[in-house]
């Protein structure tokens, strides 16, 4: 199995083990094929999983030889036009996420700067304004679905009220970012639907600039076009969106079947940022990261890499490789050495990581304060995930709470 990866005992990424437990199947794989395992996509299409953490380290450092550009992929003529990842894994995109050399470094550096103005109370008046707003629809109830009810809600909206939309435009944009994200028959649709909202969105600010991302972005002076514009928001929403929607369902989900944060559920700040940093080393919503394309032919952990073949990052693998988590310890507390956010010149901008983090922890504290009492209404066992390959969540998280008056705030 060290040539082509298409091969006996590649793994299809895709199916229900992905719900079940995610852990074990990464566990497996490394036990089966070691730090680089060949797997199949939608359609049978091959590709290498990067489970090891030196492995993924290597290949996030070296851009040249592992590539972000996907023309390089020597799979592109047996790809069909309607590729259900066609979204995730795109062709001619231009997008930061497959701009490479000098130009992606301006490029990062407009959107660094265009999130860096943010005007950090701003951002968290918005998520309390939100979450408060969102809380308001089931806490007189006495039961909800956090995750489709608010976490699913809450980064999404925030996020457009920064970038410049209006409430009435951003809030449908939640349906479009989750079929895009899932990869499934709607994605396609859902990418248009994005697409359209972006452009409108950048012919309103050329009319009314405001004191927003997109026309920062707009005005920064590497002189870049609407659509790379419009595309670099499309990424920064698809990628600031779900997985924040599911670091805050996962960390509830911690919090609420782990004993360990039971007592101080009540507004124990600190747990908070606890839990938040265990989900990224043992739950990181970022599974697995499509891709980087290898320049020429070179080896990694053992396996023989062509020139053009696909490389996915397996985030949520190399944070438990045993080599560096020997002792197989939970790692909490100011542990950040994860790779949630990516590594490299094409990880996370560190304002877009801030904005995240301030957009969960808002959440859960707001939703703490308001529902101290809040509590699981169904065994732990019940929970299911998503089975995604790429993004990992739960479907929903219902729970109960002593009913409480809505505070009647904005809408």
């Amino acid at each position: 199995m060290s040539g082509c990866p298409v091969s006996h005992g590649s793994v299809p990424l895709s199916g229900p083990q992905f719900q079940a437990d995610p852990a074990r199947l990464y566990r497996d794989m490394r036990r089966d094929h070691g730090a680089v395992a060949p797997v199949t996509l939608d359609g049978n299409v091959p590709a290498w999983l990067i489970l090891g953490y030196r492995e993924l380290h290597q290949v996030t450092n070296d851009p040249v030889l592992f590539s972000r550009d996907s023309e390089l992929w020597n799979q592109w003529d047996s790809i069909p036009g309607d590729w259900p990842l066609m979204p995730m894994i795109g062709r001619k995109q231009p997008s930061i996420l497959y701009t490479v050399g000098e130009r992606h470094t301006v490029r990062a550096a407009m959107i660094s700067n265009a999130l860096e103005a943010v005007d950090p109370f701003a951002l968290k008046q918005y998520a309390e304004e939100f979450a408060d707003a969102l809380i308001d629809r089931f806490c007189s109830v006495g039961r909800t679905d956090i995750i489709a009810e608010y976490a699913m809600l809450l980064p999404a909206l925030v996020l457009a009220r920064l970038y410049g939309f209006s409430n009435e435009v951003g809030a449908p944009l939640v349906g479009a970012l989750n079929d895009m994200i899932d990869g499934r028959e709607r994605a396609l649709a859902g990418q248009q639907h994005l697409g359209s909202s972006m452009a409108q969105l950048l012919a309103d600010k050329h009319a009314e600039p405001g004191d927003d991302v997109a026309t920062r972005m707009l005005e920064d002076p590497g002189g870049f076009t609407d659509e790379e514009v419009a595309q670099d928001l499309m990424v920064m929403m698809a990628a600031g969106h779900q997985p924040t929607a599911d670091w805050m369902g996962n960390s509830l989900r911690l919090m609420l079947t782990d004993d360990r944060f039971a007592a101080s559920l009540s507004g124990g700040r600190h747990s908070v940022a606890e839990a938040m940093n265990e989900v990224l080393w043992e739950d990181t919503p970022t599974q697995n990261v499509a891709g980087r394309w290898a320049s020429r032919d070179t080896h990694l952990g053992g396996r023989h890499i062509r020139a053009g073949d696909l490389l996915l990052l397996g985030i949520a693998a190399a944070n438990g490789d045993p080599q560096v988590r020997t002792d197989g310890s939970t790692l909490t507390g100011g542990n950040n050495a994860f790779l949630s956010f990516g590594h490299g010149e094409h990880r996370c901008p560190f304002p877009a990581q801030e904005t995240a983090e301030v957009i969960a922890r808002t959440g859960i504290e707001v939703l703490l304060d308001r529902l101290p009492d809040v509590d699981l209404a169904v065994p732990e066992e019940q929970l299911t995930r998503r089975p995604s390959p790429w993004l990992s969540g739960l479907t929903d998280l219902p729970v109960h709470f002593t009913p409480t008056p809505a505070l009647g705030g904005p809408s």
